[in-house]
């Protein structure tokens, strides 16, 4: 799940800028914390203002630091010592890497401007800037004080006061410190309600409970979520205000579905959500600013915004297995995040353009595109290498991702060896389950890890307490323990755990899992000699994967209709089921070779530290299409 940008919007002399802000991702994985803050507004009085104007002047033609820091010593009243040593420390801080002489300036600002009454928005503004300074040379610990003491002493500020509250919040999110952050973001949704604002309280709550839901505290989550949806609707103001409102609550609640694997329980609140985007993009930002000074905050731009509706957009494509759709959605949310890029530089964007890659990468490998999946791959690998915050945050997706990569070619060593990378790095419920999951395929289908199998079987047991409550996840491992019969010869009690399957997938639009228990099912009736009860499973299995379209399933159920048409004497159709099954095969062996023979194929081996940047070409490929064929 895991955060955004909520701007601030005012005139002077009220600084002006962006911080960060608590905001929503998907699941399985989080998106990480974005900070983002544009250099303070110099403000209007000339004798401090021309001495830093003067000083960034300097700064520009590369003069020495120390140069200015000389030109700027001369003695001042403190309001202006205060406001100058705040200036050139943003501008030190900001645009050179002489961090010492920036960490020098604004304490200086900060220590002096406390000595000040009626100095608010210097006092406070050095505060936040000096705790950003201090959290991104790691010093996390002298940042926290800092922002204590400016929310103590800010409670008569209410801009400021609010703005602070929502800094140290994410502080502790960035911290994985959730139960503070949600105590922060708690007392200033008290706080805004008390000055009068539903706007800034519905946005401390809606934190909130982006927070709770990452907690798993359900709970909870859900009357804060109805409180959220009353204020929302009630609240007459700012109509882009008011729709990027319910942006925020409409994408909590489609994640909240989409994380319990509803993926048709969740389609009403999506439409709701691309409805709510379509409008925010017809309306016009006016300048007319909230009188409240609690209010003077927004959440994510109209254009980041947009790109958030596509990212969960193809999340439920995905998992509801409408993979055309999910690359369309891809698409547009890529192509909107490059034109965004090029103006703006938050890392918020790099988290969505990676999370959009890690969900069509798994599309690339259902739809048989490995070779294209596997140079996807690279290029999370490179983004993350740009962001030490990036891969923390997505270094267990990206073995995970690796795994189900070493799956398609047959590399079950590696994919173990990947899924075990990414279980050690995750402590994320909902991404275990999955990795387990896929790791107890590929035990199943090496055939001789009984023990380590069973083993993950207790610990992914659906008829009994069962980790998570997704009920896509859930099916999944009804799915799982049928496979594993169905290789042990327990055909009924196959047919028991795939009947579950599919009742449990039927109920919410799961196709994939649909499509492959009904082929499975197909195969086990063919077993049994039970041909016209195989037909009756294969061949809806065979036009649900052509919609999706899922190349292995494909791949089966055509070999089962070669086979189940022989066996009834249908000649014309085992002709044509054997020409369907002779493409497939021709398709994944051509992109079998492909992906095994680039570069980028060595990632497979790598399983600790930061990816390789370099790789080493191949000669061919390494691995056996036997087994998918």
């Amino acid at each position: 799940m895991q955060m955004t940008e909520v701007e601030t919007r005012t005139r002077l002399p009220r600084p002006s800028g962006k911080f960060t802000h608590i905001v929503v991702i998907l699941s399985p994985e989080r998106l990480g914390m974005a900070a983002s803050t544009e250099a303070p507004i110099l403000g209007t009085l000339p004798c401090w203002a021309l001495r830093s104007i003067s000083a960034r002047r300097v700064l520009q033609r590369s003069v020495s630091a120390s140069t200015v820091c000389r030109q700027c010593s001369v003695q001042a009243a403190p309001r202006v010592e205060a406001r100058t040593h705040l200036q050139l420390g943003s501008v030190l801080y900001r645009h050179t890497k002489n961090s010492e002489l920036a960490q020098s300036h604004l304490e200086k600002a900060w220590f002096i401007s406390q000595q000040i009454s009626q100095f608010e928005d210097v006092k406070f503004e050095a505060a936040s800037i000096l705790s950003e300074f201090y959290c991104q040379q790691n010093l996390v610990d002298s940042a926290k004080p800092v922002l204590r003491k400016a929310i103590q002493i800010s409670q008569q500020t209410p801009y400021w006061h609010c703005r602070l509250l929502f800094q140290l919040a994410q502080l502790h999110a960035l911290e994985k410190d959730l139960v503070s952050a949600c105590d922060l973001l708690g007392v200033g949704a008290e706080y805004a309600r008390v000055m009068g604002s539903e706007y800034t309280r519905a946005l401390f709550l809606l934190s909130k409970g982006m927070l709770l839901l990452m907690e798993r505290k359900l709970s909870e989550v859900h009357p804060l979520l109805t409180l959220c949806g009353t204020i929302v609707e009630n609240w007459q103001g700012n109509p882009i205000q008011k729709e990027s409102l319910r942006v925020f609550f409409l994408v909590l609640q489609v994640t909240h579905y989409l994380d319990a694997g509803q993926v048709k329980s969740v389609k009403p609140c999506l439409k709701q959500l691309q409805q709510c985007i379509q409008t925010i993009s017809t309306l016009h930002d006016d300048e007319i600013l909230p009188t409240n000074p609690a209010a003077l905050f927004h959440w994510l731009p109209k254009e980041h915004m947009c790109v958030l509706v596509y990212l969960v957009t193809v999340m439920h494509s995905m998992q509801a297995g409408y993979l055309e759709k999910a690359q369309k959605y891809t698409d547009k949310a890529l192509m909107q995040l490059e034109k965004l890029k090029m103006l703006d530089s938050s890392p918020i964007l790099s988290t969505f353009q990676v999370i959009l890659l890690e969900h069509i990468i798994m599309c690339r490998l259902v739809t048989g595109h490995k070779a294209t999946a596997l140079q996807e791959i690279s290029q999370v690998c490179q983004l993350c290498q740009q962001s030490p915050r990036l891969f923390t945050n997505h270094a267990a997706q990206l073995h995970t991702l690796l795994g189900l990569y070493c799956i398609s070619v047959n590399c079950m060593d590696n994919a173990e060896a990947q899924f075990t990378a990414a279980l050690q790095m995750t402590t994320h419920q909902e991404l275990w389950t999955f990795i387990v999951t896929n790791l107890a395929s590929v035990y199943i289908r090496e055939g001789n890890r009984h023990q380590e199998l069973y083993s993950l079987l207790e610990r992914i047991n659906p008829d009994h307490n069962f980790p998570v409550s997704s009920h896509c996840l859930r099916a999944a491992a009804f799915y799982i323990r049928g496979l594993l019969s169905f290789f042990q010869g327990r055909y009924n009690e196959a047919k028991r755990f795939l009947r579950e399957t599919l009742k449990m997938s039927n109920a919410e639009d799961l196709n994939r899992l649909t499509a492959c228990s009904l082929v499975l099912l197909g195969h086990i009736f063919f077993v049994l000699g039970n041909h016209r009860e195989s037909n009756n499973m294969v061949v809806p299995a065979m036009q649900l994967a052509s919609k999706i379209p899922d190349m292995s399933v494909q791949l089966w159920s055509s070999a089962l209709l070669k086979d189940l048409n022989k066996a009834c004497g249908n000649t014309m159709d085992a002709h044509e089921a054997t020409q369907m099954h002779q493409n497939f095969s021709q398709q994944l062996l051509q992109d079998h070779i492909a992906a095994c023979s680039l570069p980028e194929h060595n990632l497979i081996s790598w399983t600790d530290g930061l990816p390789p940047v370099q790789f080493q070409p191949q000669n061919g490929p390494t691995t056996s299409l036997g087994s998918l064929l």
